[in-house]
Order: C-alpha cells, then sequence, then structure tokens
C-alpha cells in the first residue's frame, strides 16, 4: 500500500482534500500548481508549496539573512530587526491576511520567506553600490539575485542545480523585479507578500528608530497615521508612556493596516467573485488599503525617508560601507584568485564582473567587513 493509499484509508487528511474545503475559488491550488523546472515526484503529504518552503528554511542564504542589517547596523545595538527578523514578520502578517481571505497560505508563506533572500549586505546601501558596479553588465536588482540564488547558486541536490522551486514561487518573485510592469497582476498570494511587507516596514522601521533614539514618538505623532493611531491605543489602555506607549503604538500601527486591507479587499472580492485564480489576475485587482490609509501611509514613509534613512549615523554607515564594497568589487575582479574555487568557476561561465557581485551580495555584513579588512584595507594590503 502506498502512503497515499494509507492516508485515505487512515482517514488521514491529504493537502487536496484539506485545499479544498479551506480556500477560495481564486485561490491558487497545489494541484494546479505549472510544477518545476526539473520534474520531481510528488510527495504523498506534503504540498509543493510546502516543499518549496522548507526548501528555503534550509538553503544557506536563507540563514545568512540573520546576519544581513535590515536597516540599522549592528554598531547601534542588537535589539534591531535583521533581515531575517523582517522576512518572519512579513511571513506572520501575510498569512494572517491570507487565512481571512482564504487564500492559500503554503504559498504565501513561501513568497514571503523567499522574497527578501537576494538582498546583499548593508540593506539598500549595498545594493546601489552593486548596482553601480554592475551598470554596463544590467545592474544589480536583490529581486532577481533571488532568482539566481534560487535557480543557480544554491546547491543542495544532488539531481538539479538550485532549489527547483515551483514556478509559482518563481514567477511570484520574478514580478517583483520591476513592480511598473504593465503585464498580468501577480497571483493574489504573491500580492498579499507585498502588502506584508510595507505594512511590515512601516510598523517596525518607526518602532526600531524610536527605540535606537534617532526620532522620539512625539516627533512621529506630527504625521496624522501615527498621531490617530496613539489616540487610538490611548482610548484603549488610558494614558501609557515610555515603552509601554511605544510598543502598543507598533501593535496598533500593525492591527490597524491589517484591518483596513481586509475591510478594503474583502468586500470587493466577494462582489467580484473570480472563479480562479488566473480570472482574478486577469481582471486586473490589487489587493491594498484604502485611498485614506494609502494617502497617510505615504506621508509616514516620506517622514522616515528624511528623518530616520538620512540620519545623519546612517548616512556615516552608508558611506563607509559604499567605500568598501566599490573597492572589493574592483580588487575582486582584478585579483580572481582571492575568490573561493566556486566563484571563479563561475566566473568562467558568466564572467569576472558578474561573478564577484554574486559573490559579495551573498556576504552577511560581518563577514563583508573581514574579507575587506583581510584584504582590502590598507592595513590588510600591508600584512
Amino acid at each position: 500500500m502506498s502512503v497515499a493509499e494509507f492516508f485515505t484509508s487512515a482517514g488521514l487528511q491529504t493537502v487536496e482534500d484539506r485545499e479544498s474545503r479551506l480556500l477560495a475559488p481564486y485561490a491558487m491550488r497545489s494541484a494546479a500548481s505549472q510544477g518545476r523546472k526539473y520534474p520531481e515526484p510528488e510527495h504523498p503529504y506534503r504540498g509543493p508549496f510546502q516543499r518549496d518552503r522548507d526548501r528555503i528554511v534550509h538553503s544557506s542564504a536563507y540563514r545568512r539573512l540573520s546576519g544581513k542589517m535590515q536597516v540599522f547596523t549592528g554598531e547601534m545595538g542588537d535589539y534591531h530587526r535583521t533581515r531575517l527578523t523582517h522576512t518572519h514578520e512579513v511571513a506572520s502578517i501575510a498569512r494572517t491576511i491570507g487565512r481571512a481571505l482564504r487564500l492559500n497560505e503554503d504559498l504565501i508563506e513561501a513568497l514571503a520567506l523567499f522574497h527578501d533572500i537576494g538582498h546583499p549586505p548593508f540593506g539598500h546601501a549595498g545594493e546601489d553600490t552593486l548596482n553601480e558596479c554592475l551598470a554596463d553588465k544590467g545592474g544589480f536588482s536583490h529581486n532577481r539575485y533571488a532568482l539566481v540564488i534560487a535557480e543557480q547558486l544554491e546547491s543542495r541536490y544532488q539531481s538539479f542545480p538550485g532549489l527547483n522551486l515551483t514556478r509559482e514561487v518563481l514567477e511570484s518573485q520574478a514580478s517583483r523585479i520591476d513592480k511598473s510592469s504593465t503585464g498580468p497582476v501577480p497571483l493574489l498570494e504573491a500580492q498579499v507578500v507585498e502588502v506584508a511587507d510595507s505594512m511590515t516596514y512601516d510598523a517596525h522601521d518607526t518602532d526600531d528608530a524610536v527605540k535606537l533614539g534617532l526620532v522620539t514618538l512625539d516627533e512621529l505623532a506630527t504625521i496624522p497615521l501615527v498621531s490617530e493611531t496613539i489616540e487610538r491605543v490611548r482610548q484603549r489602555f488610558g494614558n501609557l508612556h515610555g515603552k509601554l506607549l511605544r510598543k502598543a503604538t507598533v501593535h496598533e500601527l500593525i492591527d490597524r493596516q491589517v484591518t483596513d486591507v481586509l475591510q478594503t479587499t474583502g468586500p470587493e472580492l466577494d462582489r467580484r467573485r473570480p472563479g480562479s485564480p488566473d480570472e482574478a489576475r486577469r481582471t486586473g485587482f490589487r489587493i491594498g488599503p484604502g485611498a485614506t490609509l494609502a494617502a497617510q501611509k505615504t506621508q509616514l514613509e516620506a517622514f522616515l525617508y528624511e528623518r530616520v534613512y538620512r540620519h545623519p549615523q546612517l548616512i556615516a554607515m552608508r558611506s563607509r560601507a559604499q567605500e568598501q564594497l566599490r573597492a572589493m568589487f574592483t580588487g575582486y575582479c582584478r585579483r580572481p584568485a582571492l575568490l573561493p574555487q566556486k566563484f571563479r568557476d563561475r566566473a568562467e561561465a558568466v564572467g569576472i564582473a558578474i561573478a564577484v557581485g554574486d559573490y559579495l551580495a551573498g556576504m552577511t555584513d560581518r563577514y563583508c567587513e573581514q574579507q575587506y579588512e583581510r584584504f582590502f584595507s590598507t592595513k590588510g594590503a600591508q600584512s
């Protein structure tokens, strides 16, 4: 008796049974997956998107996210978010939204855990520098690099290169590369991750910035979205102060955004009643906040850009990191023997510049600094 037959005879729930009971018609079902580039037998009790999630979690690139900054450098302490904790927070919020909308949580979780796996060291400062260094090779995009990781760089299986993720995960990630594209809108599950990502960094960059003393909550309260959120907190809990007010405000900021998206999206999906994922995509339907909240989020993000992301401490870190990455890119291109054998081999296939960019993009912040000091700083070069 096969495992699948045993499940049926024992009354255990299969993936198909579970999804038929729980998912809306417009949700992406595992049985409808377009499969993988390299065909593999289906697993008897794990769906394809569950397996994608597990492959992502067990990848080397995923583990390295714990050593990559989200916004704030490790020199500022160890409280703030890393790229890995941000990823988990996005997955948590995205699954909450997906469950309420009766979408495929397994696919949502895989997409959320995968969405930032291509980020280089030092956040957007690192990305901007690599994009500059690789300008004549098509530039650098962390969203595109995630696909390179998944399809080429990871090496965990004997039968195929990369992670051999489903086409739904790869295509959804590809839709993040050019968000202004006029092609079909992404699957609803991919849209949920995009919305959750925005909610997460708005709320948690606010939290980290206040905790680290870059701005005060009073300064943030000049923004309507924050001031209204604080008022809601005080209506519920009274006159909180200090860290209790900060934490309650961040919690309420997330809850308010999730509620708004569900109140905006749920009735519209119910009215349209798309009968399949493809039908939902063809209509151009977009999951997102209502107009009022969207405008308020824009105000908050403008404040964060001016007062937090361009804070003198972050600008100084950004400049130092970019100088190091430029020196490393030039140095490795001139001295390819310093590269690990894997990337020397890769240079034979894609050229030295792209191979160096791939190597640098995969580094954690700390490893990048160590390699710079070892090979390219004035002190390291003289030793």
